[in-house]
C-alpha cells in the first residue's frame, strides 16, 4: 500500500509543481519535477519478491501520467516499465545507500530524458534538439535528488509491518 501511495503523491506533485514552476526552455527555474519517474526507483525494494505487481503498478502509474500530462496513450506506461527494468538492474547488482541514491537518480533522469527525446525525434512528434535535452536534464536534477533523498529517508523510517518487504 505504501508504494501505491508514494506513486499517487508523486503524480499529484508533478502536476502541482509544473503548474507553479516555470519549466519551459529558457525559463529561469532549476526545478523541473520528474517525481513519478524517480519514485519508480525508490519503490522497487518494496516489491522485490513481487516483481509482477511492481511492473503492473508502474505501468498503471505511467498510463495515468499519460492521461493527465502528456496525452500520448501508453507512451509513459512503456517508458516507466523500461525505467523499472533499469531500477531492478541497479537494485539487484549495485549497493543502494543514502549517498549513492543521488548518482542513481541522475542516471535514471538522464536515461528517461534521453529515451524520450530519442523516441520523439525518431517519430518526429515534436522538434527535439540536443540542447533542449541537456537543458531539461540539468534543470531537473536538483529538485528530483532532493525528493528522492526525502522519500528514501521516509521509507527507511516507516515500521516494517507497514511495508510489503523490508527496504534494506
Amino acid at each position: 500500500m505504501i508504494p501505491i501511495i508514494i506513486e499517487i503523491i508523486s503524480i499529484i506533485l508533478d502536476g502541482l509543481l509544473t503548474n507553479f514552476l516555470p519549466y519551459l526552455v529558457n525559463d529561469l527555474s532549476l526545478f523541473t519535477p520528474l517525481f513519478t519517474i524517480v519514485s519508480i526507483f525508490i519503490i522497487y525494494p518494496l516489491y522485490r519478491k513481487k516483481e509482477k505487481k511492481y511492473f503492473c503498478v508502474i505501468f498503471v502509474a505511467g498510463f495515468i501520467y499519460d492521461l493527465m500530462y502528456t496525452n500520448l496513450l501508453f507512451f509513459n506506461g512503456i517508458l516507466f516499465i523500461i525505467i523499472g527494468l533499469l531500477s531492478r538492474y541497479i537494485q539487484k547488482n549495485y549497493e543502494v545507500s543514502y549517498l549513492k541514491i543521488m548518482l542513481y537518480t541522475i542516471i535514471i533522469i538522464v536515461f528517461y530524458e534521453s529515451l524520450t527525446a530519442f523516441i520523439l525525434f525518431t517519430y518526429n512528434m515534436v522538434p527535439v534538439s540536443l540542447e533542449k535535452v541537456i537543458y531539461k536534464i540539468t534543470h531537473s536534477i536538483l529538485i528530483n535528488i532532493i525528493y528522492v533523498e526525502i522519500l528514501y529517508y521516509i521509507i527507511n523510517k516507516i515500521p516494517n509491518k507497514y511495508k510489503e518487504i523490508n527496504i534494506n
